[in-house]
């Protein structure tokens, strides 16, 4: 008889649980560097809170240019050249081609995690050898045998499963010395939402609600809550659960919620005018999107001072925060009063990779909203977009533990943080991740080449600085047609050229659109990016083969960072921007020859 549970057993360098925005970033920045990685997601989708089954904007930084990049901006950009009619089937799709077609990368997708073999040596700490789970699609049992792992499932359930510490609920004031902390410590925590979207029609629609949807008469039922039908409204504070267990009680959340949802609908549509007479209601969620749960213990425990505290510059920084202290009430919807209290946060400050691995389990990373905060900090870290740049951090640092180990072992989080943390904030930058307060260095022939142009000053793609910073711009601003020229002064070996452009990083569009209106919502590309671009190159200094080849022409380029490889032997490399998506100036923020 054919056993119903077939065995499936792997071996990978670094596994990731969870296949969030964090997840997805860390999976993919760990493969990108060389190391065999599995992604091991208990849905069908990639996403999480921002997927199609939940539909949450990808929040992140307030501010002018303070837009996350790296990874998470190579995303968005694809979604915006790719979903121009915002579609959640194309930007499921977008995220599921960036992990599905990763070299490297290795997908468990509809797999739930739910043993860990570990070890626990005679000072207490733990070892994860293997995690394992059933693919409920397939009828197989997954083992993943790895070095190093990442919790990225939220609720941090690999953590728990292998014994790491953490926390739930909310630190006393006295603790950390938050003045926005209750007096007393507690297990309340923020609560979930089940999201609606709504669609206009040209004609007056009915909603007839379902019989065990709550009724709501009057405005009175929902003060402070904002329930106009708009394109910049997503029912945020449809939100129970936070006086609760957020992880153990989510059935009889998501029942609660959707009564609560599909009562405000037909309070919306059917009890007094809200301006809805041509609106449907398009979706709902049914799987309820998740605030905070489990936040483990690291080396340091962000805070509520460390995040008030722009001036502090974390030696071991490796992304940063910038959502104000976004302190849901417990309550949620039976709060009668507003849903949140938006304590004021800088921006940016830094986050450590000290806050991004476990204190007892020797080899597990984590981010997302699980990692090492206090709850006041993590009201303002929970955001996707920091998510996602936490988990290309530890992408990153996952596979330089593993170039870096010796006998075919791993370097620990720990070892990582105290012995190659400038290495490893070296490649998060060269990815595009912005680090304040850090530089990034220029390699040795772009900084000795003599530079000059046809318009502007260049010297600024050369400085380190990959975005506007205040008021310094740190950008060649040109029009279509100029050229930027590298002179070596003699034949070099050209491996790569690196290029940073503009894509807005002060815009204000999210990933996906909320409602959808009658009027077009069509996204495209940053208006900025350099859509079409030639880079020349000289052979040699004088002499014979004195002029200029053509050596790479692109003509629809859409991200803001591109790396092309130069095979080529040459004196001299020339950059000339041959048109922009819209944007009447040209603007470069780096050019890196190695």
């Amino acid at each position: 008889m054919e056993l119903l549970m077939q065995d499936s057993k792997h071996e990978v360098d670094f596994c990731v649980v969870g296949g969030g925005m964090a997840g997805l970033c860390a999976a993919i920045a760990a493969a990108r560097h060389g190391a065999k990685v599995a992604l091991v997601q208990d849905r069908p989708v990639f996403g999480g809170n921002a997927s199609s089954e939940i539909r949450m904007w990808i929040c992140g930084a307030h501010g002018e240019n303070n837009h996350e990049t790296g990874i998470l901006e190579e995303i968005l950009l694809e979604n915006m050249w790719r979903n121009r009619n915002p579609s959640y089937s194309i930007w499921d799709s977008v995220l599921y081609e960036k992990a599905r077609f990763q070299e490297n990368l290795i997908l468990y997708l509809n797999t739930y995690i739910d043993a860990c073999d570990c070890h626990t040596d005679d000072a207490g700490n733990v070892h994860i050898h293997s995690v394992s789970g059933n693919q409920m699609t397939t009828e197989k049992r997954i083992t993943v045998k790895a070095k190093l792992f990442a919790d990225c499932t939220g609720d941090g359930l690999l953590g728990a499963l292998a014994g790491a510490e953490f926390r739930m609920g909310r630190e006393a004031r006295s603790e950390f010395g938050e003045s926005i902390a209750p007096e007393k410590a507690d297990k309340r925590t923020m609560g979930l939402s089940c999201l609606i979207q709504a669609r206009e029609t040209s004609r007056p629609q009915t909603f007839i609600p379902p019989s065990w949807a709550y009724k709501y008469d009057d405005d009175g039922s929902m003060p402070d809550r904002e329930h106009t039908v708009s394109g910049d409204q997503n029912f945020w504070w449809l939100e129970v659960g936070g006086m609760q267990d957020t992880i153990h009680d989510k059935e009889e959340l998501r029942d609660e919620l959707l009564k609560i949802a599909f009562g405000v609908w037909d309070h919306i549509k059917n009890r007094g005018d809200h301006g809805a007479e041509n609106w449907m209601l398009d979706w709902v969620g049914f799987l309820p999107g998740k605030r905070e749960s489990r936040r483990f213990v690291g080396d340091h425990i962000l805070n509520q001072l460390d995040v008030e505290d722009a001036g502090k510059h974390f030696t071991d920084i490796v992304a940063f925060g910038g959502w104000t202290m976004d302190d849901h009430f417990p309550e949620g919807f039976y709060k009668k009063e507003a849903g949140t209290i938006f304590h004021p946060a800088p921006s940016p400050y830094g986050i450590p990779f000290r806050s991004l691995y476990s204190k007892n389990v020797s080899n597990l990373l984590f981010a997302g909203r699980n990692i090492s905060a206090s709850h006041c900090a993590l009201s303002s870290s929970r955001v996707m977009a920091t998510c996602a740049t936490l988990g290309q951090a530890i992408g990153t640092a996952a596979a330089l533990a593993v170039s870096s180990g010796i006998g075919g072992k791993a370097l620990s989080p720990r070892d990582v943080y105290e012995t190659r943390m400038d290495e490893l904030k070296q490649k998060l930058m060269a990815d595009d991740c912005y680090l304040p307060f850090n530089k990034r260095t220029i390699s040795p022939l772009t900084a000795n080449a003599s530079l000059s142009a046809s318009a502007g000053n260049p010297e600024s793609v050369r400085n380190g600085f990959d975005r506007q910073i205040g008021t310094d711009r740190n950008s060649w601003d040109a029009k279509t047609g100029d050229s930027l020229v590298f002179d070596f002064g003699k034949p070099q070996d050209l491996t790569t050229i690196r290029l940073v452009f503009d894509s807005d990083l002060s815009r204000s569009t999210h990933n996906m659109l909320s409602f959808y209106t009658l009027e077009s919502q069509d996204f495209s590309v940053p208006p900025g990016i350099v859509k079409a671009f030639r880079i020349d190159i000289k052979l040699s200094a004088s002499g014979i083969g004195d002029d200029w080849q053509p050596l790479v022409t692109i003509a629809d380029n859409h991200q803001r960072l591109v790396v092309l490889p130069l095979p080529v032997r040459a004196s001299a490399l020339r950059f000339t921007a041959r048109e922009t998506w819209g944007a009447e100036t040209v603007r470069v923020f780096a050019i890196d020859v190695e």
